[in-house]
C-alpha cells in the first residue's frame, strides 16, 4: 500500500506494479468476441430465436396494410376478424419466443461473468508475492466484481443484441424498398448522419469509465482499511474519524461527478438520433399523402411504411449506442485483461520434478536476491547449510534481510543469484505445491480467518477429523481453552482473530502448523509481541512443534535462541558472524551488542563498544 501523507489524511495513489503485471493497451473485439466461444452452439439456438421474433414482428405492418387496402374494402368480415386476430396472436408469439431468448441469453451471460471471475481470482492467486506488496486489496476486490459487474450490459447485448438489430434493419430496409423505393431511399437518407459523432462520443466515454473505475478502486480501499478491524482500531485511538469521513466524501464526491459525466456525454447525439423516428415519419406522411391524393399510392401501403420506419430508426439506433457502449466497456476490459494476462513470477518449470521424502536439510549456496532488477541487492552472497532437525536462528537489525531470506524457502521470492536446495535439490527444480506441504509457518502476526476455530485449522488440512484437531490442540496448549469457548471448536474467532489474545491467536497458529505435519518450520519472531505469560504458553508450544523438524527461527529476544545449534549474525543483507552463543560473545562482534544492549539496558556504550559499532563490518567467512 502507497500512501502519500499530507499532515491531515492518507491518499491514495495508483501503485506501479512492476514484474508481475503486462500492461494491456487497447482491447481488440476479437478478443470480446472470444469470450463467447466456449457457448457457441447455445449462442446459434439464441441468435435463431431472435431472429425468428424479429421476423415475427415484421408481419403487424403487412397485416395492417391488408386490412387496410383489402379487408375494409371488400367488406369481408371473415378475412377481417382473422387478420385481427393475427394482430394479437403474432405479437403473443413473438412474446413467448423473446422470453424464452432472454432466459437463455441470462444463463450464456452470466456464465460469462462466473468465467471471468474465476479466471482473474485463479490468476490472481497464481501472482507471486510481489505482486501483493505493491498492489492495495482493494483495487484488485474491485476489478474481480465491479469491474466484471461493469460490463454485464455488454456481453448481454453485444452478440445476441447487435446481430438481431442488425437483421431488423436489414430486413426493414427490404421490405421499405419493396413497398415503395422513393420513399425507402429517402428514410435511408438520414441514418448516415447519426453516425458522424459515434467515433468522438465513444473515446470520451471510455476515457471517464476507466477514470471512474479507478476512483472507485481508490474508494474501495479506502473503505477496506478503514473498516477492517485494525484500521477502525487505529482510527479511533487517533481520534480521526473526521477526517477519514472528509476523505471518503470527497472520493464519493469525485465518484458522483464522474458518472454525471458520463451519463450526459452524447446525450445531445441520443436525443438526434431519437428524432430520427419523427422526422421520418413526417416527411413520409408528407410525401406519401401526397402520392395518395394523386393516386400513386394507397393509404394501407402509407400506414404500414410508417409502422416500418419505427422498425428501422430503433434498433439502427441501438445498434450505434451499442457500439458506444462497448468502446466505453473496453477501459473496463482493458483493467480486467491486465489482471487476466498477469504472468507469476514464480512458477513451476516445465519439467518440475518430484519432491521425494524430505529429511529436511537446507542449503543456502551464494545466494543473492533484489526485489528489483534496478535496485540494491537485499542479500548478497550468502552460503550455510542446516542438517536435519537442527535449529538456527537468524538475529540482526530491522532491515538487514532476514525475513527475505527465509521466504526464498518456499519460493515465495525466487533467488537473483545462487541457489536454495532441499535435501540437494534446488527448489526452483520442484513442485512448488510439494515443497510448500513441507514447510510451515508461525509468524509475529498469525492471520486468523472470520470463520470457527475448526475452520482455520483446517486451512492445513481440509480433512482433518475431530480427534486430529484436538490432539493438535493440546499439544499446542490451547484445546483447554478452546473448549471453554461458548462453541468450542465451532465459536467464530472474528476478523484476523481478534477475539482472541495475542497468545492464543499463536496457539492456534501452532496448532496449525501442528496439522500440516511439516519437515521444515520457520518462526519469524513469533514471540516478539506477547506479555511473559502468553510468551511462556507459546515456547512450550513451540517445543512441541520442533521436535524432529529442521528449524529455522528469527528473534529479536535473544533470550529463546540461546540454545539454537547455530546462530546466524545478519547485517545489510549478508553473514557478518556464525556460531554459538557463547563463541559471539566472544567475538564481541555485533551479537555481542545486541545482546549488550538486550540484556544489560545500557543507553550508553562505553568507548570501546562505540567503536566496535563503528567499525566496517567483516563478512564472516561463507
Amino acid at each position: 500500500m502507497r500512501h502519500a501523507w499530507d499532515g491531515s489524511t492518507i491518499r491514495y495513489r495508483e501503485p506501479k506494479h512492476s514484474g508481475d503485471q503486462t500492461e494491456v493497451d487497447e482491447v481488440p473485439f476479437s478478443r470480446i468476441w472470444g469470450l463467447f466461444r466456449p457457448y457457441g452452439g447455445r449462442l446459434v439456438f439464441i441468435i435463431s430465436l431472435a431472429l425468428g421474433a424479429a421476423i415475427i414482428g415484421l408481419l403487424p405492418p403487412l397485416v395492417i396494410q391488408r386490412i387496410i387496402d383489402v379487408s375494409i374494402p371488400a367488406r369481408d368480415t371473415g378475412a377481417l376478424i382473422m387478420m385481427a386476430g393475427l394482430l394479437v396472436a403474432l405479437p403473443v408469439l413473438s412474446g413467448v419466443i423473446s422470453v424464452w431468448q432472454s432466459h437463455l441469453n441470462t444463463q450464456v451471460t452470466q456464465s460469462i461473468m462466473a468465467n471471468l471471475r474465476e479466471g482473474l481470482f485463479s490468476n490472481l492467486q497464481r501472482q507471486s508475492i510481489s505482486f501483493f506488496t505493491a498492489s492495495r486489496s482493494g483495487e484488485v476486490i474491485q476489478r474481480v466484481t465491479d469491474d466484471v459487474a461493469a460490463i454485464q450490459n455488454v456481453v448481454t447485448s453485444v452478440i445476441v443484441s447487435s446481430l438481431t438489430q442488425a437483421v431488423i434493419v436489414v430486413t426493414t430496409v427490404v421490405i421499405l424498398f419493396a413497398l415503395d423505393w422513393q420513399l425507402a431511399l429517402i428514410a435511408v437518407f438520414i441514418l448516415p448522419l447519426s453516425m458522424i459523432p459515434v467515433r468522438k462520443v465513444s473515446k470520451i466515454r471510455k476515457r471517464l469509465r476507466g477514470e471512474t473505475q479507478r476512483v472507485r478502486a481508490n474508494m474501495s480501499s479506502q473503505l477496506g482499511e478503514v473498516f477492517g478491524i485494525s484500521g477502525a482500531t487505529l482510527t479511533r485511538i487517533f481520534g480521526r474519524e473526521a477526517s477519514q469521513a472528509e476523505q471518503f466524501k470527497a472520493q464519493n464526491k469525485q465518484v458522483m461527478n464522474l458518472e454525471i459525466r458520463l451519463n450526459l456525454v452524447g446525450r445531445w447525439f441520443f436525443m438526434f438520433v431519437t428524432t430520427l423516428g419523427p422526422l421520418g415519419t413526417a416527411i413520409i406522411y408528407l410525401y406519401g399523402g401526397y402520392a395518395v391524393m394523386q393516386g400513386e399510392m394507397s393509404i394501407g401501403a402509407i400506414v404500414a411504411f410508417a409502422a416500418y420506419l419505427s422498425r428501422l430508426y430503433q434498433p439502427f439506433g441501438t445498434l450505434l449506442n451499442l457500439q458506444i457502449e462497448v468502446n466505453t466497456a473496453k477501459a473496463v476490459f482493458q483493467r480486467i485483461f491486465e489482471y487476466m494476462d498477469m504472468k507469476p513470477a514464480v512458477t513451476n518449470p516445465e519439467d518440475a520434478l518430484p519432491l521425494p521424502q524430505v529429511m529436511g536439510r537446507i542449503t543456502f549456496d551464494n545466494v543473492s536476491f533484489g526485489y528489483d532488477l534496478n535496485d540494491e541487492a537485499v542479500l548478497k552472497h550468502v552460503s550455510f547449510d542446516v542438517q536435519p532437525g537442527e535449529m538456527i536462528a537468524l538475529v540482526g537489525p530491522s532491515g538487514a534481510g532476514k525475513s527475505t531470506l527465509i521466504q526464498l524457502i518456499s519460493r515465495l521470492y525466487d533467488v537473483t543469484g545462487g541457489a536454495v536446495c532441499i535435501d540437494g535439490l534446488d527448489v526452483r527444480d520442484v513442485q512448488i505445491k510439494e515443497l510448500r506441504a513441507q514447510i510451515a509457518y508461525v509468524t509475529q502476526e498469525s492471520f486468523m480467518f472470520h470463520a470457527t476455530v475448526r475452520d482455520n485449522l483446517r486451512f492445513a488440512k481440509k480433512g482433518a477429523t475431530q480427534g486430529e484437531l484436538e490432539n493438535a490442540c493440546r499439544q499446542a496448549h490451547i484445546h483447554d481453552l478452546i473448549a471453554s469457548l461458548p462453541q468450542g471448536y465451532d465459536t467464530i474467532v472474528g476478523e484476523r482473530g481478534h477475539r482472541l489474545s495475542g497468545g492464543e491467536r499463536q496457539r492456534l497458529a501452532i496448532a496449525r502448523a501442528i496439522l500440516n505435519d511439516p519437515r521444515i518450520l520457520i518462526l519469524d519472531e513469533a514471540t516478539s509481541h506477547l506479555d511473559s505469560e502468553s510468551e511462556a504458553y507459546v515456547q512450550q508450544a513451540l517445543s512441541e512443534l520442533m521436535k524432529g523438524r529442521t528449524t529455522i527461527v528469527i528473534a529479536h529476544r535473544l533470550s529463546t535462541i540461546l540454545t539454537a545449534d547455530q546462530i546466524l549474525v545478519v547485517e545489510e543483507g549478508c553473514i557478518v558472524e556464525r556460531g554459538h552463543h557463547a563463541e559471539l560473545l566472544k567475538l564481541d562482534g555485533l551479537y555481542a551488542l545486541l545482546y549488550e544492549t538486550q540484556f544489560q539496558g545500557k543507553s550508553e556504550y562505553s568507548e570501546s563498544t562505540r567503536a566496535r559499532a563503528a567499525q566496517p563490518k567483516i563478512r564472516a567467512s561463507t
